[in-house]
């Protein structure tokens, strides 16, 4: 088991000599740059890749649109800032060596943020929700389809991988609550701006076959199964 604040990366990476590197480590914002620097240089040195899982936070500082690949980063988050820092890193790296997937919200019926709402329930405290954040959404399970795709056609690059239409934040989150045993639900509502705000990222210059997009009331349905 790795941990992230005490074992240095390379360690692992030496005695697993890896051919492709996903990465999706939750923890300490500056332990994980390091150990991105660690993986980095090793991904240069080998016959390997590394797949980075981003964040849409990484354009959370524009908000009237939603965001595509090729859109120069900007955040106002110190976790955007932080997942900027990361891409930078991989993006210096030869093209065929990184792929970078940008990420909506996802969820999944044993995802951290699914969890988060059944315990506000149980709890009855109150679940924050934005009515004026325009987002796109995902779910873990369409993630790994997709992950496998791009590992499987030797892709590189930059991804977008959220759902193809757009939701209301405070919306959404109603959705999912109506799936989850409860009778009733808690709202905090939490207005950042006056007007409606994008943390939203679409595919335009890199899109996946038909059978690999998912629909928001897709997330939904596989949430209710």
């Amino acid at each position: 088991q790795y941990k992230l604040e005490e074992d240095d990366v390379f360690e692992i990476l030496d005695a697993v000599k890896p051919s492709i590197i996903i990465s999706a480590l939750r923890g300490d914002f500056h332990a994980q740059i390091i150990a991105h620097q660690h993986i980095a240089e090793y991904v240069q040195a080998h016959d390997c890749k590394i797949i980075f899982l981003s964040s849409a936070n990484v354009f959370d500082a524009y908000s009237k649109f939603p965001s595509y690949e090729d859109d120069k980063t900007l955040s106002d988050s110190i976790y955007g800032h932080f997942k900027i820092k990361i891409e930078n890193m991989l993006l210096r790296l030869p093209k065929k060596k990184a792929i970078i997937i940008r990420l909506p919200m996802v969820f999944g019926t044993q995802s951290p943020r699914v969890k988060e709402l059944k315990q506000h329930l149980e709890e009855k405290t109150a679940i924050e929700i934005f009515p004026n954040l325009i987002i796109n959404v995902t779910t873990d399970y369409k993630l790994t389809q997709q992950i496998h795709y791009l590992i499987n056609r030797s892709k590189n690059g930059v991804y977008h991988l959220g759902s193809t239409d757009l939701v209301h934040h405070d919306e959404f989150i109603k959705d999912i609550v109506k799936l989850l045993p409860t009778t009733v639900a808690n709202y905090k509502h939490v207005f950042t701006t006056n007007e409606d705000r994008y943390l939203a990222v679409m595919p335009k210059a890199n899109k996946l076959p038909k059978h690999l997009n998912i629909t928001s009331i897709e997330v939904l349905k596989e949430l209710h199964s």
